[in-house]
């Protein structure tokens, strides 16, 4: 069956959407969040402000949604299939893990700044980021789980606690990154942190 392509009218809404968005992006990258305002977003993207609040309420909202566009690229790095079949398999796996994720925090500085802010400052931002948060403890938690299950990882620790602890430690690291606080490379905190993980966790 033909995919029924969106109407005239639908598509200049996208495409104002788009607008919009690629718009705050560079107003929020350049002057942070507390100082940026819906109007110079509107203003930047040329479009009307009834038209602007169509589509968005204010610019948490606006935010939220760049601030999930960044994220899904995280996501896509912890949601990588995780099945080992040995520990050397599943350290491997680990470490790479690891490694694009602080790496994609390094590439993604800029923005990763202004979400830090945000979360200080807006507490529809802060919800955002503590669903985002869950999201990824989950995800490790399965992977703990299917580990356990396929006696490669100890099962006297509860898989929940032990992710949330190990997302808490990487989440470090990538606002330290995001900073400019750490003098270490990258890879010589994957290095550290994941044997540290591995070497707790793994029999």
């Amino acid at each position: 069956m033909k995919k029924q392509q969106p109407s005239t009218r639908k598509q200049r809404s996208m495409q104002t959407r788009e607008k919009l968005l690629d718009a705050a992006q560079d107003i929020f990258s350049e002057f942070g969040f507390q100082k940026t305002t819906v109007t110079q977003i509107i203003k930047k993207a040329s479009t009307g402000y009834g038209t602007a609040y169509v589509h968005f309420s204010n610019k948490d909202e606006i935010f939220i949604e760049l601030m999930e566009g960044v994220m899904q690229r995280f996501y896509e790095i912890a949601e990588q299939s995780f099945q080992p079949n040995t520990v050397e398999q599943a350290s491997h796996l680990i470490q790479k893990q690891v490694h694009l994720f602080l790496e994609m925090a390094d590439q993604e500085k800029k923005m990763m700044k202004v979400i830090e802010e945000a979360i200080g400052l807006s507490e529809e931002v802060r919800r955002k980021w503590s669903e985002i948060r869950e999201r990824f403890i989950q995800g490790i938690a399965e992977d703990i789980d299917y580990a356990q299950k396929s006696n490669l990882a100890r099962k006297d620790v509860n898989n929940e606690l032990v992710a949330r602890g190990w997302f808490y430690s990487n989440e470090m690291y990538l606002w330290e990154i995001v900073r400019g606080e750490n003098q270490a490379s990258v890879e010589e905190i994957v290095h550290n942190l994941s044997a540290m993980y591995t070497h707790g966790l793994y029999n």
